[in-house]
């Protein structure tokens, strides 16, 4: 497709007060868009914004992606202060402390589904028809997740899967109205849900420790964040980032049976399996409810 000017343009973030959400509005708006942070938390939302510039350049808003009300209030917001919505960032997302689905809570399995699937298609639904009028553009965030192993995060993996559906789908879809949409798929960068995920929890540590160390390096959310620009400029089916995850997203056909059965053998990662299995009962918090990462 054609390469697309971010200049001028309007873009709406959901889970945009901090790390990828916040590292893409700020490539945005050095490209001239106007930006519109969708964050649970109003003052951070607003918080961020005014980093950004002032009120004519982007604005703060509080809302709840399983919120559809919420969610259509969020876009009638910005249609009514910038005139129009070009760009949405299906961001915001949410992950479950580590454990296997047997000894996972109803409760924490279901909110990540509701957050990081239906959050990311009411965002989406409700944008639509104005990404139609203006033949804007959409990103969906997936995830390495969507094509690699989710042991121990099935209800994560599930959603980054269903979203990758979501946007490749939905790319073909908005062809005829002269939209496009970008599946992001993101692999451990720097931003809290990382900290809090892994890094806070130490049979999350285990689990990374069985992945190539080659895997292990993380990027900043203001590289995240430019990558996204850059797809969105060039309208990209796929922005993988980091890029050391792109082979295994080509040959997923054939590297993931490999390592599924890697992994069933292996002994590290049986271990750290019958450690998260013996988490039930546990307390099970998801990460914080605006951040989105790998």
């Amino acid at each position: 497709m054609a390469s697309y000017e971010i200049n001028g343009k309007v873009a709406l973030i959901t889970g945009g007060a901090r790390g990828i959400g916040l590292g893409t509005a700020r490539a945005l708006r050095a490209r001239g868009a106007r930006v519109v942070i969708v964050d649970l938390n109003l003052e951070a939302s607003q918080a961020a914004a005014a980093e950004l510039g002032d009120e004519s350049q982007a604005i703060g808003l509080a809302a709840d992606v399983t919120d559809r009300g919420a969610m259509q209030r969020a876009v009638a917001t910005t249609v009514d202060r910038f005139g129009g919505l070009d760009i949405v960032m299906a961001n915001a997302g949410i992950a479950n402390r580590a454990s296997t689905l047997r000894a996972m809570s109803s409760e924490s399995f279901d909110r990540v589904i509701d957050v990081d699937t239906m959050g990311v298609v009411r965002t989406v639904e409700v944008a639509l028809p104005e990404i139609v009028r203006r033949r804007g553009h959409i990103v969906v965030v997936a995830s390495i997740y969507a094509f690699t192993n989710g042991v121990g995060v099935i209800p994560y993996a599930m959603s980054k899967a269903a979203v990758e559906q979501l946007g490749r789908a939905l790319r073909v879809e908005l062809v005829p109205h002269g939209a496009s949409a970008s599946v992001a798929y993101f692999g451990f960068i720097d931003t809290e849900m990382v900290h809090q995920g892994i890094d806070h929890d130490p049979l999350a540590g285990e689990m990374m420790a069985t992945l190539p160390k080659v895997l292990h390096k993380r990027l900043t959310p203001r590289q995240a964040g430019e990558a996204v620009a850059r797809g969105i400029e060039q309208r990209k089916p796929r922005i993988i980032v980091p890029r050391r995850w792109i082979p295994l997203s080509v040959l997923r056909g054939i590297l993931g049976p490999l390592l599924d059965r890697v992994q069933e053998r292996d002994a590290a990662t049986r271990a750290v399996v019958e450690k998260l299995d013996r988490r039930d009962g546990e307390e099970q918090p998801t990460t914080a409810e605006a951040t989105v990462g790998g």
